[in-house]
């Protein structure tokens, strides 16, 4: 794979919303906005099982294991400057936690159609898992929270430092993690609606 690739913006994986793989699409994008709403809310912003899906290979088998996602706003909704100055005003955990909770349970996930549908996951610099991940290249990813489920194919991209995947998603979770490294591993899953599924099934959405 050319460093090209490997350096590539928000992968455009959206198919068109009136067709049944968009309908599924915005069906997620809105779960996901009412699950991290609710976790900003409601726990702190503690990760829970709505944003930890759990890792499958991509033609079937059992869990690699869970990971915790980030999903961005893109373009001119992108909050990164807002999260580095919070994260740069102050040392204190706490404060930096309280800014972040308000900042994420009030409007911020009001707007589906801000977001990229490419979540994102940070590692510990040469974590292992990261690596075995991104070798697969193509996996799938499972959500299963409050009588939901997606189970959504994805492929792997490695982002560098110079990507705004990678800047939006280490300032958001430097936000609640003073101890994370600089040299973090973060990954963007890029999904492909075609091959996606949920249970119940969003009104128009095509079932595999």
């Amino acid at each position: 794979m050319s460093e090209q690739a490997r350096q590539m913006l928000w992968p455009q994986s959206a198919p068109p919303g009136d067709s049944p793989a968009g309908a599924l699409r915005m069906a997620f994008m809105r779960w996901q906005c009412r699950v991290r709403q609710m976790m900003m809310r409601e726990d702190m912003g503690r990760p829970g099982p709505g944003i930890m899906p759990d890792v499958l290979p991509a033609q079937g088998g059992d869990s690699l294991g869970q990971i915790i996602t980030v999903m961005n706003k893109t373009g001119p909704h992108d909050k990164t400057p807002e999260m580095q100055h919070m994260v740069r005003r102050t040392n204190d955990p706490a404060a930096r936690r309280e800014a972040a909770l308000k900042l994420f349970s009030e409007f911020y996930y009001q707007k589906p159609h801000e977001f990229s549908d490419m979540l994102c996951a940070s590692f510990a610099p040469g974590s292992p898992g990261a690596a075995a991940l991104r070798r697969a290249e193509r996996l799938r990813l499972r959500f299963s929270a409050f009588n939901q489920r997606f189970d959504i194919p994805v492929r792997v991209w490695t982002l560098t430092e110079n990507n705004p995947a990678w800047q939006a998603t280490w300032w958001h979770n430097a936000l609640f993690n003073p101890a994370l490294s600089r040299e973090a591993v973060i990954l963007g899953f890029a999904p492909d609606w075609t091959g996606a599924s949920a249970d119940p099934a969003p009104a128009g959405a095509q079932q595999r």
